[in-house]
């Protein structure tokens, strides 16, 4: 099978470990994979911030870059879902890229769901002892569906012990610019979520999602929580130990 890597802007710039980690998990699986070089952003942070034009701009980009691939995979629910759900209505109506924004978005897959649904893997060849908790994005659950797929495969995980975060369904409060415009209310959203980490006893924060983590990590080491915040890619390519 061959597929396309998009990388996404924070794993691009902040995490380029996980790119890597899903790399190495692909191609375990048999998958051949590619990095078309033109890709950009997907135009999300635009888009949310009312920039409609420039959010235009990223997304011709986007579909240009991948035009050509069989299936995209993105370590990220929350860029996954502005392909899928908003590239379309992005362009409805328009003769030339309507239909080439839908193709993008019906190969477009988050890199747990591509496992799941697409290769029909529930179990990759991993071990990370400890204890782990696993925080559900809003993006990837509301709006691709994607909850159970990135359980399934920790729960083959060796070694790991994976408690259920309560309130999971909660927003971490990060919001891409939420977090930025809204400061106060996303603060103490984070400190809800870092509380109900502590009360699981984890020593392992996954998820799936950068912009979640990032915020999430960013408070754990603020207030000094001993907690290790890990992408699942890098659980399943076996990094947690590094």
């Amino acid at each position: 099978m061959h597929a396309s890597l998009m990388i996404t802007c924070l794993s691009d710039a902040f995490y380029p470990r996980v790119g890597i980690s899903v790399v190495h998990v692909l191609e375990k699986m048999g998958v051949k994979l590619d990095f078309p070089e033109e890709q950009t952003c997907c135009g999300q942070p635009a888009y949310n911030s009312g920039y409609r034009r420039e959010a235009l701009q990223a997304a011709k980009q986007m579909i240009q870059a991948f035009e050509h691939s069989p299936y995209v995979v993105t370590p990220s629910g929350s860029c996954a879902a502005m392909i899928r759900h908003y590239y379309p209505d992005m362009f409805a109506g328009d003769g030339e890229w309507e239909e080439k924004a839908r193709n993008l978005a019906d190969k477009t897959y988050e890199f747990s769901e591509f496992l799941v649904r697409v290769l029909k893997v529930d179990q990759i060849d991993a071990e990370l002892k400890g204890k782990a908790t696993y925080h559900h994005s809003c993006h990837m659950m509301r709006g691709l569906g994607v909850k159970d797929e990135p359980i399934t495969l920790l729960k083959k995980v060796r070694g790991l012990e994976l408690n259920e975060l309560p309130f999971a369904d909660d927003c971490c409060g990060f919001g891409g610019t939420f977090s930025v415009k809204m400061d106060n209310i996303s603060e103490a959203m984070v400190d809800e979520k870092v509380r109900h980490i502590q009360d699981t006893g984890a020593e392992y924060l996954i998820g799936s999602d950068l912009g979640c983590l990032m915020n999430i990590g960013g408070r754990l080491e603020r207030m000094n929580v001993p907690v290790k915040v890990l992408h699942l890619a890098e659980v399943l390519a076996g990094e947690g130990n590094s």
